[in-house]
């Protein structure tokens, strides 16, 4: 992914007003993110522990979502696998995330649901990037860049569904 500014991530969200956008939470470490080996940009509201947001490229086009997930707290013993990363977790490592649609249908209160890595290191695990608990992989004859390939393919669909 090529290296975002503030601007440019503001300028993105497809299921929010301008002016919620203008207000939302930015990372603070732009300059220090890993941008070679993020598929997607994406991190959790500091002040608002039910949201996060979720930026990638689609085409030339950057393209921005909120998204909103429960806080219920789930077992240590449940585990749940993310449907972007094929990553599993336990306790609330995976999240319902949903995404107001956009549009009418977003304003009409309609939205679409994904489970996804609850801190949206998806890209870092796919690559061995960030620390896993043993078991959370599982062993695929998949090269890394194919493994890539289905998780962007994964997301390119919810984002598809955003705007159906």
């Amino acid at each position: 992914m090529r290296p975002l500014t503030e601007q440019d991530i503001r300028s993105s969200f497809i299921n929010c007003s301008k002016g919620e956008a203008k207000r939302l939470a930015t990372p603070r470490d732009l300059a220090e993110r890993p941008w070679a080996d993020l598929d997607f940009l994406g991190w959790r509201d500091p002040g608002a522990p039910d949201r996060s947001f979720l930026v990638t490229e689609r085409g030339d086009e950057l393209v921005g979502v909120t998204l909103r997930f429960p806080s219920q707290q789930r077992g240590f013993l449940h585990r749940s696998m993310c449907s972007l990363c094929l990553t599993t977790h336990s306790g609330n490592g995976v999240s319902l995330m949903t995404a107001r649609k956009a549009g009418t249908a977003g304003r009409e209160g309609n939205s679409v649901g994904i489970y996804m890595c609850a801190d949206l290191a998806c890209s870092l695990y796919l690559r061995g990037k960030k620390p896993l608990e043993s078991g959370s992989r599982i062993e695929e004859s998949l090269t890394l860049e194919e493994q890539i390939a289905r998780t962007t393919g994964h997301l390119s669909a919810f984002l598809d569904r955003l705007h159906a």
